[in-house]
């Protein structure tokens, strides 16, 4: 089976809930990676955060839509998490704020979604 048809048929196969999980696990890697690089290093540390912030806001932004399926109180948490996560993530950048406490609001995510928590 050609890598094209095996990336295909995970894709069939995994459920929503599991692509989330993926993804989370993928932008929450990216940023443990940035949080241990040099910092001179600032192109990993830049892509890794734009990441995850691309990734809440698109959360967010999806959760503000009336037509999302989720209960209210949930959305509204999505909601101010997106914020916060924008928030904190230019602080980072800025130096103000460590990178950590991004990455430890994902893993609780991932529990979440991964049904461990």
């Amino acid at each position: 089976m050609s890598l094209r048809a095996y990336q295909q048929a995970t894709a069939r196969a995994e459920s929503p809930r599991e692509a989330e999980y993926r993804l989370f696990g993928q932008v929450t890697r990216a940023l443990m990676s940035a949080a241990d690089a040099d910092p001179t290093d600032a192109r990993t540390r830049v892509d890794a955060l734009d990441w995850n912030r691309r990734l809440w806001s698109t959360l967010g932004s999806d959760c503000a839509d009336p037509k999302n399926g989720l209960p209210a109180p949930l959305r509204a948490s999505i909601i101010s998490l997106s914020i916060w996560v924008d928030k904190h993530t230019s602080a980072v950048i800025r130096r103000e704020e460590e990178i950590e406490p991004l990455i430890d609001v994902n893993r609780m995510i991932m529990q979440g979604l991964g049904g461990e928590g």
